[in-house]
């Protein structure tokens, strides 16, 4: 049973909103692109490290637009990196439009969110989602994930799109291993979905 592993840049309150740039998704959002004054080789080398294995992406609309314009026009040498990867492995875009697929080994999924992911367990081992908020909330509420990796960035922002905003639902997580802090004060964390829901207690009984 293949794995679905979601990967996500937030700052302290909790914004995924256009980490990488201003023109991700503008709409509304003035912080565009405020990962990249904290990327450092660190952090790097750690979201390098993050897609080891994967062999198959799952990605929204505007993620999938946004990476169909840019990666198949890079080049590394021996198929190494991410435009290597990316270029390479099936990508499988969560749509109700009808998006552009000719970025080679694409393919759209229907629209039962839940049966096609049972679907991509079923064929690949590694399943990388990048990105992609509106489609995590999905995942999220539908627990149709097994792994959260999530870099939580030093800054405040106050407004956009949050990785829990409408998405969430009562759910246990476990941390897979010790939280890394990078130079400049990113925090990586990898979490995997836990059975069960958060228990409650009354500290004045204790």
């Amino acid at each position: 049973m293949g794995l679905i592993h979601i990967e996500l840049f937030a700052t302290l309150d909790l914004v995924g909103q256009s980490p990488g740039g201003p023109d991700e998704d503008p709409a509304g959002f003035p912080f565009g692109g405020w990962q990249v004054p904290l990327l450092n080789e660190v952090t790097g080398a750690q979201i390098q490290a993050a897609y080891e294995g994967t062999d198959a992406l799952l990605l929204g609309r505007r993620t999938y637009d946004i990476f169909a314009a840019y990666w198949p026009h890079q080049e590394e040498g021996g198929g190494g990196g991410f435009a290597g990867l990316f270029n390479r492995v099936p990508k499988y875009v969560a749509s109700r439009g009808t998006p552009d697929l000719s970025w080679a080994g694409s393919v759209q999924l229907g629209p039962d969110l839940g049966a096609e992911v049972g679907a991509l367990r079923e064929r690949h081992e590694h399943v990388t989602v990048v990105g992609s908020l509106d489609l995590v909330q999905s995942l999220l509420r539908d627990r149709l994930f097994d792994r959260l990796d999530l870099w939580v960035h030093p800054v405040v922002l106050g407004v956009g799109k949050k990785v829990f905003d409408g998405g969430a639902v009562p759910t246990n997580l476990t941390l897979l291993e010790p939280a890394v802090t990078g130079p400049q004060g990113t925090v990586f964390l990898r979490y995997a979905l836990a059975g069960g829901t958060p228990a409650t207690g009354d500290m004045g009984a204790r």
